[in-house]
């Protein structure tokens, strides 16, 4: 006998798979209860109807990427060796655990087929996903910047600039449904880290010996 958790876990992984297999419209509460293995009954008792469950589906897959997410912003390099290869470093963890894995292609999934159908849903999540994101990413760049590695006005821009230059050169893949590979996930991070601290990397300022002769 499977715990009620368990097959809440169920409910919600076979219900993901199904709306981004079928979309909203062609799923339906026989064909998910039949893929996680419980009855028509069960799902109804844990969520009501089919709107409920795309809403609750959302919310616990955002749950599970954030607690990815916040796992990997704890390895941030705050106090780095090599700053650009730390970066990089980090990037690759970032879009491998947070942006390949199983949930996060069911959230962009999601968010395609039925973003403009319920806008509100998916508003909820932005504030809820990568809104909290943002803001603890900013807030380790601002100290960054305030250690002197970096030169940045806005953190929470940086912040974003940093996550769409990472996820840049994958997203075309991504939609393909291609797989990616370590090197492809460094070759991206490497270019976007190199990007990023063009906008963003301290500028040494020129010694006088470094000034070019004024002729006499």
């Amino acid at each position: 006998m499977r715990s009620h958790n368990a097959k809440r876990v169920s409910i919600i992984d076979a219900a993901a798979n199904v709306f981004c297999r079928e979309g909203f419209g062609g799923a339906n509460i026989d064909l998910i209860a039949a893929e996680a293995g419980v009855s028509r009954q069960t799902v109804y008792n844990h969520h009501g109807d089919k709107e409920n469950l795309l809403s609750a589906v959302v919310s616990e897959i955002t749950e599970r990427c954030n607690a990815r997410s916040f796992a990997v912003l704890g390895t941030f390099p705050d106090h780095p060796g090599d700053l650009e290869a730390d970066l990089v470093a980090f990037a690759v963890r970032l879009n491998k655990n947070c942006l390949c894995d199983r949930d996060g292609k069911f959230l962009r999934k999601l968010i395609q087929t039925e973003g403009e159908r319920n806008p509100q849903l998916f508003a909820s999540w932005r504030n809820e996903g990568p809104g909290k994101i943002w803001s603890a990413l900013a807030a380790r760049f601002a100290r960054l910047a305030f250690s002197g590695h970096l030169e940045i006005d806005d953190p929470d821009a940086a912040a974003r600039q940093f996550l769409a230059l990472i996820n840049a050169d994958l997203q075309l893949p991504m939609l393909l449904g291609e797989p990616l590979g370590e090197d492809q996930l460094k070759a991206s991070a490497t270019s976007a880290v190199r990007t990023f601290l063009r906008a963003f990397g301290r500028r040494v300022a020129a010694s006088s010996s470094d000034a070019p002769a004024i002729p006499a």
